[in-house]
């Protein structure tokens, strides 16, 4: 089955590091907006049920109450499994009594929450609006209602100490949810802190980050099983694992992208046409090659790897025929184990080399 991403890309107040599609909140705005996402649904949406569906952003949780309904109104055309998993971003300083009561009454059952840090001066220097005692008393909240719940935590800021972010990887743990994503400070394009030409932490620290946060999470009971992603057993996001086996998805909404029917697509960015019902930016059919590529690229971000019978039995090739593993096996950068093959944690950090050596 397919998975459904919905963005919503309206905020109260711009991050420092974001570069995703995102306005600063209009009521009016965000009430057209709904209005041509449904058309969108209506015009590319099968019919099919779905596993899962993420309402992302920006911020979905900026939403008043009114164009959540609208929202939910929209969402309710989509069929989600009786066992789907249905995930709501929020921010820490959106989360009350009376939007958690609703997202529980319309069937979300997950949430995903933006932590990014506790330290006050990381919180300022991302343009993050929530304190430390926000985030415990809000989180403490939010699980009196969802049992499932992810946070984020963003490291390696270029202002940022060992002690700083031990300190809040503690304090992350001392949430005890069931999912945490954790993410190094990527400077990108078109950012404020891009911009600002801030530089970016040493690499050596940034890897010693890494590696602490792998090490204490798994210490604390949660397995590593992507990149950047630990869950407690059970908790793993069935949403982004769709990416990640590389399959089909729809992507609704300004700057979506989506893979359905061999088609990866991306839609506008540009508010106005979308507004006019000019959806689509670009269309790519794709071709096995480049599925057979992509299922490295995205099978590999998984601790467990690539299913060697999985990709024969999707492709009718031999994967050892399509990609040369020759040398990856042989340094070590890649294990074939028990039907797969993947890339052992002491060297995920380096993922993307070890990948660009496969497909050279």
């Amino acid at each position: 089955m397919r998975g459904v991403y919905i963005h919503i890309p309206f905020c109260t107040s711009i991050c420092s590091y974001c570069d995703f599609c995102k306005f600063t909140y209009k009521e009016v705005w965000a009430s057209a907006y709904l209005d041509i996402l449904e058309d969108e649904i209506d015009e590319y949406y099968e019919g099919d049920t779905v596993k899962s569906i993420y309402i992302g952003g920006g911020t979905p949780s900026c939403l008043s109450i009114g164009n959540l309904k609208k929202l939910f109104k929209v969402i309710k055309k989509i069929k989600l499994s009786d066992d789907g998993e249905f995930t709501f971003e929020c921010n820490i300083n959106d989360i009350c009594e009376e939007l958690l009561m609703f997202l529980k009454e319309n069937n979300v059952n997950r949430l995903s929450i933006g932590v990014e840090s506790f330290n006050k001066f990381n919180l300022k220097f991302l343009n993050r609006k929530h304190t430390k005692e926000e985030i415990i008393n809000n989180i403490k909240l939010a699980k009196k209602y969802f049992n499932n719940i992810n946070v984020d935590l963003i490291y390696a800021l270029p202002i940022e100490t060992m002690h700083m972010f031990m300190s809040d990887v503690n304090n992350l743990l001392k949430l005890d949810v069931n999912h945490i994503s954790t993410y190094s400070l990527i400077l990108e394009e078109h950012t404020v802190l891009y911009n600002k030409k801030i530089a970016a932490i040493n690499e050596d620290l940034d890897f010693k980050m890494y590696k602490y946060i792998c090490k204490k999470l798994k210490r604390k009971g949660y397995v590593h099983y992507e990149v950047s992603n630990f869950a407690k057993s059970g908790f793993e996001s069935k949403h982004n694992l769709t990416y990640w086996d590389n399959n089909e998805y729809y992507g609704f909404g300004l700057s979506s992208h989506g893979y359905i029917n061999n088609i990866r697509y991306e839609n506008t960015r540009n508010f106005n046409k979308y507004l006019k019902g000019e959806f689509r930016f670009n269309e790519l059919l794709v071709s096995t090659q480049e599925e057979m590529e992509n299922e490295i690229m995205l099978g590999l971000r998984k601790l467990k790897g690539i299913s060697i019978e999985e990709f024969q039995n999707r492709f009718d090739l031999n994967i050892f025929e399509v990609f040369n593993f020759d040398e990856v096996i042989n340094k070590g950068y890649i294990i074939n184990k028990d039907g797969y093959l993947f890339i052992p944690e002491d060297k995920i950090y380096v993922m993307n080399e070890i990948i660009n050596m496969i497909l050279k």
